[in-house]
């Protein structure tokens, strides 16, 4: 790193808090501040939705992945495949009713059908779980970034946590989407350059692709996950992911605030849509980053001595450190930096949004003199503060990580359930909803600690069967009174619009067709690569 690269890299943060300040002004409501008036255009969401998931890890992690990893390869590109098929779920059952109600925080939807002893549990499940998540996944994007810089794991930290938490609080959802935009096009424009100065020193792709064992160009397992020598199978991704993205795009607070921050129902749809369609492309650009830059460095022993064994996500960095130009070198580590602050500025305004609407205006913040939009922002950074703290206390257990992930997939299928049975089954109580979740969770930490054979992918679907099965049999069992005043228009029935929803049965039935060709793609990805 020389002083071009520190330059780009200072104009890049410096126009990153600038953008927001501008982004920022005329912020009137809280409307104006989590979902961006509901005015933001849909192609923005779509690409902010899609940024979020392109964290820096996994900008560095899926490379590795494909070229280093014990047992690594194109097999986790099936993690992609159940994507299309959740989206139209979620735009049939889901989007319509949150858009019609108008709601900042999705959990308020479960107030108003099931009363406020359902909110409050999933918020807080939500603030806690997506909280330490996102200190995990800061401090393991400051490992790398430290590399890269050639600073301390700490400096990486407080850089990536405090501009972060300055453009976030001051722009709101605008300054988080349209940062997002911006960071993608950084992403995208440094994986180009990074592939194409990789192929460059390998001699092409088919030398590229040649420089891999054929076992890593095999991009479907077709076992279900079921015993240990599966790790990445298809049935468990297929279904497991099916339930997971369902929850995921749906029922997730740090998604559905940015779907709701378009301008109408349709413009949410259509940025659903894209990422639909755009997740497996990303997905190969990532796997071809691996092919790529994985064969430069087995062609040059130099750089794989500069590789700590057993840690393959250092593969990238140390190319770009040792084979790239000053200058194109700083956009690359801006471009890990960006998807870094991309997924954290994402889950501060999500953290920050439900911490405001189910808990501070409810029971502490009644007849404040502070206005509303300034106790948001103040929200905003001490969430920023606390995942900093997650990110030093929880980052030095390396084991933390793969459980953070695994604590997801626990909770993320009951979860789904709750919103399933809520917008779908009339006759489901409160209090049977809540037996359902702890039940699903209960059978998902069982399968973790009693059936460690079983692909974790698997613990989603588990989660939301069970506990969906649960709340039927509870309300069957012990049946409330349905008070039709009070819960008119909260099931997707109530809101569905038949002949508004034939309109786009042609996006749906071609959604369904992706899912096809993406099948038949992975399938046929070892012959089309030799």
């Amino acid at each position: 790193m020389n002083g071009l690269d520190w330059t780009v890299i200072v104009a890049y943060l410096g126009a990153m808090v600038a953008f927001s300040v501008f982004l920022g002004r005329g912020q009137e409501s809280q409307a104006d501040y989590y979902v961006g008036g509901r005015n933001i255009p849909w192609w923005a969401v779509g690409i902010s939705t899609m940024a979020t998931q392109t964290s820096a890890v996994g900008f560095i992690s899926v490379p590795a992945f494909v070229a280093l990893a014990d047992g690594g390869g194109l097999t986790l590109l099936q993690n992609e495949l159940a994507v299309p098929l959740a989206m139209i779920a979620i735009m049939v059952l889901l989007i319509p009713l949150f858009r019609k109600l108008e709601l900042i925080s999705i959990f308020e939807y479960l107030e108003r059908r099931f009363g406020p002893g359902t909110r409050n549990l999933l918020a807080a499940v939500f603030l806690i779980s997506r909280g330490l998540a996102t200190g995990i996944g800061v401090y393991a994007a400051a490992i790398v970034l430290a590399v890269c810089f050639g600073t301390d794991e700490w400096v990486m930290i407080l850089v990536i946590g405090v501009i972060t938490i300055i453009y976030d609080t001051i722009g709101g959802m605008k300054a988080v989407v349209y940062s997002d935009v911006i960071q993608m096009v950084i992403l995208v424009g440094g994986l180009g350059l990074c592939i194409g100065y990789a192929l460059d020193g390998v001699g092409g792709w088919d030398a590229a692709v040649a420089a891999h064992e054929p076992a890593r160009l095999v991009a479907l397992d077709m076992s279900w996950g079921m015993s240990e020598s599966s790790k990445y199978p298809f049935w468990g991704f297929m279904i497991g992911g099916l339930f997971l993205y369902m929850s995921y795009y749906g029922c997730d607070q740090s998604q559905v605030q940015r779907e709701l921050s378009a301008p109408t129902a349709a413009a949410t749809k259509y940025s659903l849509v894209f990422n639909g369609f755009a997740r497996l492309p990303l997905g190969l650009a990532y796997a071809a980053l691996g092919i790529a830059v994985g064969a430069a460095v087995l062609s040059r022993p130099e750089l794989m001595a500069e590789i700590p064994e057993g840690k393959p996500d250092y593969m990238v960095p140390v190319f770009v450190l040792h084979a790239l130009p000053h200058g194109l070198k700083a956009l690359i580590f801006a471009a890990i930096l960006a998807a870094a602050m991309s997924s954290l500025d994402s889950a501060l305004n999500s953290l920050s949004a439900s911490t405001m609407q189910d808990f501070v205006e409810r029971y502490l913040a009644r007849d404040t003199k502070i206005s509303h939009v300034t106790l948001s922002k103040l929200t905003t950074v001490g969430w920023g503060f606390l995942i900093i703290g997650f990110a030093f206390v929880l980052g030095g257990e390396e084991t933390v990580v793969e459980r953070i992930n695994k604590i997801g997939s626990a909770f993320y299928g009951p979860i789904l359930a709750a919103f399933l049975v809520g917008v779908t089954l009339r006759f489901v109580s409160g209090p049977a909803v809540v037996s359902g979740i702890i039940a699903g969770v209960g059978l998902n930490l069982v399968l973790w600690f009693g059936v460690p054979d079983l692909f974790w992918m698997w613990w989603n679907a588990t989660g939301c069967i069970v506990a969906v099965t649960v709340a039927v049999l509870v309300s069957l069992a012990v049946p409330q009174r349905w008070d039709e005043e009070s819960q008119r228009g909260l099931l997707a029935w109530d809101v569905l619009d038949l002949q508004r929803e034939r309109r786009w049965l042609p996006l749906y039935g071609a959604l369904a067709l992706y899912f096809v060709f993406m099948v038949a793609l992975c399938a046929l990805l070892p012959r089309l690569l030799t």
